[in-house]
């Protein structure tokens, strides 16, 4: 027991700053937008530490259960915190364009830039890096139509009508992914693996795996996501405070909530990239943005429903023209069975130019 809560301890900080933050918060929220930024920030690190934990948890199922159920478990987690953190700050009454702009910045941070640096940094290591093809095509095609589905057919939609399309979208959305997880998991999962070459290993003490305890690790995973949506709903607020009137783009929110939920898989794909196993890359940069938009769509969705107050999910004219251009690069770079640092050159500028027309605004 006490070397679980060693092993713990920084999730288990995470719960104090939760039972912390609670009793604190009126004082955050009436004593200066410095003090209520401030502690925004502080509780965004401890929600990215608990969420570090429940992306180790997953990674400790994934190596239980192997491929592609592993990095099926990976993406889920990742995107389960980022639906529980949307739907809290959505419910403070926070802007109508967040949940559209979260997906948004999700996709282009999981493809351009966890795609395009792990493929950059394990170009550069190990030339050409080789994966399954057939994983790359099934992943675009099923984003490219769960986002003109969900964002951009919406901007055609009359506001009269949104809560039948709304409805429509969850129903598609659904569908989608039910089709996409029997395939991932029923005769099709081989276009998600890839077999790589045995190598010659020096030999070395190998080294102990860490042992898995599967009720421990689960049951640990939940418990993380509690400790998030926790702190998440006093974040949501201070933030919020924090940043009324800076001049700060509003899409800075969107961004952060994206990299809260991505930033345990970032390590893990540029872990995997070094080890020349960029087909747990694709899984991973790609399956994220799939289960991104196919989850986190008819989730807020619902809850636009339950509530009669829709979202604003069409993207504006520079998204839409971003998501394209980012869609029809990896089409082609992904297409051919290898990655090189020259392809995740083109996704990584293509992550710069999303960040710089985030700060100006657009």
């Amino acid at each position: 027991m006490l070397t679980f809560l060693k092993q713990e301890k920084f999730l288990l900080l995470a719960l104090v700053a939760a039972f912390v933050a609670y009793p604190l918060e009126h004082w955050m929220l009436h004593n200066g937008q410095p003090i209520a930024l401030t502690a925004g920030l502080v509780l965004v690190a401890f929600i990215v530490v608990a969420s570090m934990r429940v992306a180790h948890h997953a990674e400790l199922l994934a190596e239980k259960v192997g491929d592609p159920y592993g990095t099926m478990i990976l993406t889920l987690a990742a995107v389960l915190v980022e639906v529980v953190i949307l739907a809290i700050m959505m419910s403070n009454e926070a802007s109508p364009t967040l949940v559209r702009d979260t997906i948004y910045s999700a996709v282009m941070l999981d493809i351009n830039g966890i795609l395009g640096l792990a493929a950059l940094m394990g170009g550069i290591k190990h030339g050409e890096q080789s994966y399954n093809d057939d994983s790359a095509r099934s992943y675009s095609v099923m984003i490219l139509t769960a986002m003109g589905v969900s964002m951009v057919v919406p901007e055609f939609i009359p506001e009269a009508n949104w809560k039948l399309y709304s409805a429509f979208t969850i129903g598609a959305m659904v569908v989608l992914y039910t089709l996409f997880l029997r395939m991932q998991v029923g005769p099709h999962s081989y276009f998600f693996s890839y077999s790589y070459p045995e190598k010659r290993r020096k030999k070395e003490p190998a080294a102990e795996p860490e042992p898995i305890n599967l009720a421990v690790s689960i049951g640990t995973l939940v418990f993380g996501v509690v400790v998030i949506g926790a702190l998440a709903e006093v974040m949501s607020k201070t933030l919020d405070l924090g940043l009324e009137g800076s001049g700060a783009p509003p899409v800075m929110t969107a961004i952060l909530v994206a990299a809260i939920s991505a930033a345990p898989e970032i390590l893990t794909a540029l872990r995997a990239a070094l080890a020349n196993r960029m087909q747990s890359v694709v899984n991973i940069a790609m399956g994220a943005s799939l289960s991104t938009v196919i989850l986190t769509v008819p989730v807020m969705e619902a809850m636009a429903l339950y509530t009669g107050q829709p979202f604003q999910m069409a993207m504006t004219p520079v998204q839409t023209v971003m998501i394209f251009l980012t869609l029809i690069v990896s089409a082609i770079n992904l297409n051919d069975g290898e990655t090189n640092a020259i392809e995740g050159m083109t996704h990584f500028v293509l992550f710069a130019t999303f960040i710089m027309l985030s700060l100006l605004g657009l």
